[in-house]
């Protein structure tokens, strides 16, 4: 049996190549159990790529990706389920159930979902009124609670939520917030990607800011505010005289709009 690791997730060194374009340049970062980690930058700036490599999508030209004590090039399997994945998007079979989409993915997972469990897992996703709708039926929010149902449906130590907020309303994006949250207090540990730095300010522990494929700067949300509240490019991008985390991003990635 694995030893519980220090670490959800460790990544050491990570360089990946797309011909002879260097996405991601000797990224490193670790995600601890009980912790939401932000990862953010802007378009390009080698997100996805790291992600992909984590989620075992991609090779790494080099590097370590430990998930769970699992190294994911020599235990692949193990490494992919110990976590549990949300996209930015998920399109199910629209007719299609909010029941028979989690009886489904019980099935692939070999969970023996009973009606018990089934309505423990529909009353915390705030869905209890919703298990007998039509996927195609359900508000832009409702459907992203039942990825997040899904992605935890395995009891995975690690969670990599994927812009998982984007396009919902403030009501829908706040009680994501508070199950992310609920996530953390179980010991999950949670890899975010997002390009609201509100919800990163709002709900990560630490984050990282990767741009041009390295890591520039990596730290509590407050802590990185407070190192470069000072700096010159912060401050000239300041709008309302306090700084901000989203100040201190551009300040440090530059103001030109990314493709």
């Amino acid at each position: 049996m694995n030893d519980q690791p220090k670490f959800i997730l460790y990544v050491e060194g990570l360089h990946i190549y797309y011909e002879a374009f260097h996405a991601v340049k000797n990224v490193s970062f670790h995600v601890k159990p009980g912790e939401i980690f932000g990862l953010l930058g802007p378009n390009g700036a080698g997100k996805t790529s790291t992600l992909s490599a984590i989620e075992g999508l991609i090779q790494p030209q080099s590097g370590n990706i430990n998930v769970a004590g699992y190294n994911i090039k020599d235990k692949p399997l193990y490494a992919k389920a110990s976590m549990g994945v949300q996209l930015q998007s998920t399109n199910f079979q629209p007719e299609l159930t909010v029941t028979e989409i989690l009886q489904l993915f019980a099935g692939i997972y070999g969970i023996n979902l009973t009606k018990e469990a089934l309505e423990k897992i529909l009353t915390e996703n705030n869905l209890q009124e919703s298990g007998d709708k039509r996927f195609g039926q359900l508000s832009g929010g409702q459907q992203q609670r039942v990825s997040l149902s899904l992605c935890v449906l395995h009891n995975p130590r690690l969670l990599l939520l994927d812009e998982p907020t984007t396009g919902l309303d403030p009501q829908s994006r706040r009680q994501l917030w508070e199950r992310m949250e609920a996530m953390r207090e179980n010991g999950h540990g949670i890899l975010l990607t997002t390009h609201s730095m509100e919800e990163a300010e709002a709900v990560c522990d630490r984050i990282a800011i990767i741009d041009h494929g390295q890591i520039i700067a990596i730290d509590a949300p407050q802590t990185l505010i407070d190192k470069h509240r000072n700096d010159p490019e912060v401050i000239a991008v300041s709008r309302k005289g306090k700084i901000t985390l989203e100040d201190v991003f551009i300040g440090l990635t530059g103001r030109a709009v990314r493709a």
